[in-house]
């Protein structure tokens, strides 16, 4: 059973699991376990995922209940008119906040390049984030005799595809787990250490409005896997409440 966050005649939004894909995808032509079918089969009747989490997120993901509330809610995303908020870990100590403004062009092994003609011009994205914790390991990586990791919080503006993983490796702070974008060394480090093989991104709120026009708050702490790494890093205080947060 997929954990339900918030539910109504018109939306549900469940706590996604990391490794499980929203819907059927061209680069994973093998799976059969996708949240779409899942959800579905679970409440007995259609759902309309309102937006997209990659396979190795976790975290809210918000579906409609009717064709009518998907447009208006996937509207709501697509003028980016919807705050949300993700947890990562990432290597390194990142500054304690920062603005990422880096255009992001469509990647050709993305699904939307499957069977068609789009265009490689780059788009702006735009990511602000702030640092909520930091840890130095003493385990060599690399040329370096430790190894240092930090949590952020991170508030993409824009939804570019794969943006946060895209905007962390450009200012040289990926995210660990991340097989793409990350370094294999460091990720290997906390399978290791942790047990760890998933991606340390989780989509932890979203704040948008219902289709009633009063404001939604949908909220989410890690799931377990990823809260078994934050006590091993002594971070299970770190990630802030409902209350805490801006």
């Amino acid at each position: 059973m997929l954990p339900i966050l918030f539910q109504d005649d018109r939306l549900v939004a469940i706590h996604k699991p990391s490794g499980l894909l929203v819907h059927r995808s061209e680069l994973d032509r093998h799976e059969t376990r996708f949240a779409v079918q899942l959800l579905r089969d679970q409440l007995g009747r259609h759902v309309y995922p309102a937006h997209r989490l990659d396979r190795g997120t976790s975290g809210v993901l918000l579906f409609a209940l009717d064709r009518d509330t998907a447009r208006m809610v996937g509207g709501q995303f697509e003028r980016q008119e919807v705050a949300k908020t993700y947890l990562a870990v990432v290597r390194g100590h990142p500054a304690e906040s920062g603005h990422i403004d880096h255009a992001l062009s469509r990647r050709r092994d993305d699904a939307e390049w499957v069977g068609k003609d789009a265009s490689d011009e780059a788009r702006p994205a735009v990511t602000d984030f702030r640092r909520l914790a930091t840890c130095e390991l003493p385990h060599a990586v690399d040329r370096y005799p430790t190894s240092r990791y930090a949590l952020v919080e991170l508030y993409p503006q824009t939804g570019r595809r794969h943006q946060l993983r895209r905007h962390l490796k450009h200012i040289s702070h990926p995210i660990i787990g991340d097989a793409t974008f990350g370094k294999g060394r460091h990720n290997r480090l906390f399978q290791d250490l942790f047990g760890s093989a998933r991606m340390l991104l989780a989509c932890t709120r979203l704040q948008l409005q219902h289709p009633d026009g009063t404001p939604l708050d949908i909220q989410a702490p890690p799931d377990d896997d990823f809260a078994r790494v934050l006590a091993a890093l002594g971070w299970q205080d770190a990630a802030p409440g409902p209350d805490t947060r801006p």
